[in-house]
């Protein structure tokens, strides 16, 4: 584990973090919506704005093609069965 102190890389990893809390937030609150429509898809967040793809890459590229300076967009699956899921550690 390494120790990071540089302002600047400090400021840049803080700028990412705002950005994908308000990509998560609007997916939040748009996610009946989104997972409704979508199901079987990749999907991307970028800059609040849904990208629907078959592929994570694709939607990757098209996100980072229409919003190239959002670095806190992340992308996701959206599996094509609603069914309850179990998370544990």
């Amino acid at each position: 584990m390494e120790e990071v102190a540089d302002p600047g890389s400090l400021a840049d990893a803080r700028a990412q973090r705002e950005q994908f809390d308000r990509n998560s937030a609007w997916l939040q609150s748009h996610a009946s919506e989104v997972y409704r429509q979508n199901r079987g898809k990749c999907i991307c967040i970028a800059s609040q704005q849904l990208f629907v793809a078959d592929t994570a890459a694709e939607a990757l590229a098209q996100a980072t093609a229409v919003h190239p300076n959002d670095k806190g967009r992340f992308v996701h699956y959206i599996p094509k069965e609603k069914a309850p899921r179990v998370y544990a550690n």
